[in-house]
C-alpha cells in the first residue's frame, strides 16, 4: 500500500453541520457523543466540544457552504452511514442535502420537507388548508397600489438580515412579499418524530437593526410563559404541521403574539436546530441533540425539564472592522474569533450570555455585557476590510 494513500476517517456517533456548529457540538458533548463537527469557522469553541471539528469553504455566492468542498469534506472526515444532523445553512439548499443524505443518513427534517417548509407560498397554502394563522404572503404584481405594511423577504433565508421594508417596484428575484404584522416576536423550540410535535419551551426575540437591515437577528431569552389557551392553540398549529408534512427532529417556529396575549400568526418553520440552543441546553436539561436523534428515531419525551433560570443569548455584531488579538476575552462569550482573524463591520464578533431569575432580568445583565464589549471593540477597531462567510449577499 502507498504511504500516499488516505487514512480511514475516524470513527464518530454523528457528524454535525452547520454554518456555526459550536451550540450542536456543545449538546452532542453533553449526550456523550464524540461528534464530527463541519462548519465556516472551526473556532476555538468548538474544537472544545467536537472530538474534531473541521473548517468548511463557504460559498462564493452568499452564505452558505460550497457545494463541492462541503460533499468533499464529508468524505474525507466521515466514514460513509454516519449519521449527520444539519444545523443553519441549508434552508435554501435542500439538493445538496439530498446529495449528502446519498452517502450519510440525514437526521432531521427531510429535503423534500424543507423545499415545502421553505417555499413562502406552498407553506402559505398549507396554512391556510390546516387553519393555522398566518400572514399573506404574494409577489410585487399581486398588489394594487402601495406596499405599506409588506416585508420583502429572500425565500429560504433565516436570521432577519435579508429583511426589508417592502418599496413600489418590482420585487428582486428569489424574494417576495409578507404582509406585516405587529405584536410580540416569539419562538416555540419544538420536538417532532414525522407524526405529532413536543413544545419544549417559548423564547423572546428581538432585533439588532441596522438602516440596511433592520429586522437582522439580535437574541433570545427563555423560557416564557404564556397563557394556557394560546400555548395550546400552537401547540395544535404545530401538530397539524408536522402530521401535513412529517417534520422530524429539533425544529422552531417563528410567531408573532397579539398585544393581549391572545392570539397568534405562524411566520415561519426552521426545521433544524437553531439559535435557541443556547436558550435551553444547558443545566439540568438533557441534550437537545440527544433528544433530536430520538425524535428522528420516532420517540418524544413525556415532559422535558426545562433549566430553573433563565438564559438570554444575543449576538454581538461590528460596528467597524476590527480584531480581538488585544482583547481579553470575557467567560460569558461563545464563539469568539480566532486573533489573527479581521471581522468587517456588520458581521458577527461572538455570542454573548447571561442567566438570571427571569427573562427580564438576564436581558438586562446581558445588556449590561453587550454594552460593555462593544466599548472594548471601539477601542481596538480598525479600517482594514476582511470577507466573511456569515455577511449576507
Amino acid at each position: 500500500m502507498s504511504s500516499h494513500a488516505p487514512s480511514p476517517p475516524e470513527d464518530y456517533d454523528v457528524a454535525v453541520v452547520a454554518l456555526s456548529a459550536r451550540a450542536l457540538a456543545r449538546s452532542a458533548r453533553r449526550a456523550g457523543l464524540r461528534a464530527l463537527s463541519i462548519d465556516l469557522f472551526a473556532d476555538a469553541d468548538t474544537r472544545e466540544h467536537a472530538a474534531k471539528a473541521v473548517k468548511a469553504r463557504p460559498s462564493k455566492r452568499g452564505i452558505g457552504f460550497d457545494r463541492k468542498d462541503l460533499l468533499a469534506t464529508l468524505r474525507r472526515h466521515a466514514r460513509e452511514g454516519l449519521p449527520v444532523a444539519l444545523g443553519a445553512g441549508f434552508e435554501h439548499a435542500p439538493r445538496l442535502m439530498a446529495a449528502i443524505g446519498r452517502r450519510n443518513p440525514l437526521r432531521g427534517a427531510t429535503p423534500e420537507t424543507v423545499a415545502l417548509l421553505k417555499d413562502p407560498f406552498a407553506f402559505s397554502d398549507m396554512l391556510a388548508a390546516l387553519g393555522v394563522p398566518h400572514p399573506a404572503v404574494a409577489r410585487s404584481c399581486e398588489i394594487d397600489g402601495a406596499l405599506d405594511g409588506w416585508l420583502s423577504k429572500r425565500a429560504g433565508a433565516s436570521g432577519g438580515a435579508h429583511i426589508r421594508r417592502a418599496r413600489s417596484g418590482a420585487v428582486a428575484s428569489g424574494r417576495y412579499l409578507q404582509r406585516r404584522v405587529d405584536g410580540r416576536p416569539l419562538s416555540a423550540l419544538f420536538l417532532a418524530n414525522g407524526r405529532d410535535a413536543r413544545i419544549l419551551g417559548f423564547s423572546e426575540q428581538w432585533a439588532d437593526p441596522t438602516p440596511r437591515a433592520p429586522f437582522r437577528y439580535g437574541g433570545a431569552a427563555g423560557s416564557i410563559a404564556l397563557p394556557a389557551g394560546l400555548a395550546d392553540g400552537i401547540a395544535a398549529a404545530l401538530h397539524r404541521i408536522v402530521e401535513t408534512t412529517a417534520l422530524a427532529g429539533l425544529a422552531s417556529a417563528d410567531l408573532i403574539v397579539s398585544a393581549g396575549g391572545d392570539a397568534f400568526h405562524l411566520l415561519e418553520i426552521n426545521p433544524r436546530p437553531g439559535a435557541t440552543l443556547d436558550v435551553f441546553d444547558r443545566g439540568e436539561s438533557p441534550s437537545l441533540l440527544a433528544l433530536h436523534l430520538a425524535a428522528c428515531d420516532g420517540r418524544l419525551p413525556d415532559a422535558f425539564e426545562r433549566p430553573a433560570s433563565a438564559q438570554a443569548a444575543a449576538v454581538v455584531y461590528a460596528r467597524r472592522a476590527v480584531s480581538v488579538t488585544t482583547l481579553q476575552r470575557p467567560v460569558w462569550t461563545a464563539d469568539w474569533p480566532a486573533c489573527e482573524e479581521i471581522i468587517p463591520a456588520g458581521a458577527p464578533v461572538c455570542t454573548i450570555l447571561a442567566a438570571g431569575a427571569t427573562p427580564f432580568a438576564a436581558r438586562a445583565l446581558l445588556a449590561e455585557r453587550r454594552a460593555a464589549l462593544l466599548e472594548s471593540l471601539r477601542a481596538v477597531s480598525t479600517s482594514r476590510p476582511s470577507p466573511n462567510p456569515m455577511v449576507p449577499a
